[in-house]
């Protein structure tokens, strides 16, 4: 299904989880190349200890590799969200940033492994960073790509 990037940038932001968690998409390019996410640090997102709740921090990158990656490969292919990890390096105080990008390179690979092996297993890295630029956590997605049978 096709969307305009400012049409899913609105339904993102009326989605009740990211409402319910403080999550804002900032900007969707238009090439669907690029979605930066941000948090604020509220009482309803916070943990015990008055950082930022590790599955808000998440969730402010969940669906959109997949929402990208679904927009730029068209309606031939499958995309799922396979796996993730994440790994917590400090503490998240304040509002946080979260930029994710796909390159050519990234779309190449990804033909490419499909074309060779039926599916492919991409692996993203996002940084979730503070107001100064120093990671707060990393977080490995792994997504599960092929084309659909006819």
């Amino acid at each position: 299904m096709k969307v305009t990037a400012k049409r899913m940038r609105t339904i993102l932001n009326l989605y009740p989880p990211y409402l319910g968690a403080g999550i804002h998409v900032d900007n969707i390019t238009e090439d669907w190349r690029q979605i930066d996410v941000s948090m604020q640090l509220r009482w309803y997102n916070r943990n015990v200890v008055r950082t930022h709740f590790g599955g808000s921090l998440y969730s402010m990158v969940d669906p959109h590799l997949m929402l990208m990656l679904m927009q730029l490969l068209g309606e031939k292919y499958i995309v799922w969200d396979k796996s993730a990890e994440i790994d917590f390096i400090r503490p998240g105080k304040g509002k946080v940033f979260a930029t994710l990008k796909i390159s050519d390179e990234d779309l190449k690979n990804i033909y490419d492994g499909v074309e060779r092996r039926g599916k492919f297993l991409p692996k993203f890295e996002v940084k979730i960073v503070d107001k100064v630029g120093k990671t707060v956590c990393r977080i490995i997605k792994t997504l599960y790509i092929r084309k659909k049978r006819e």
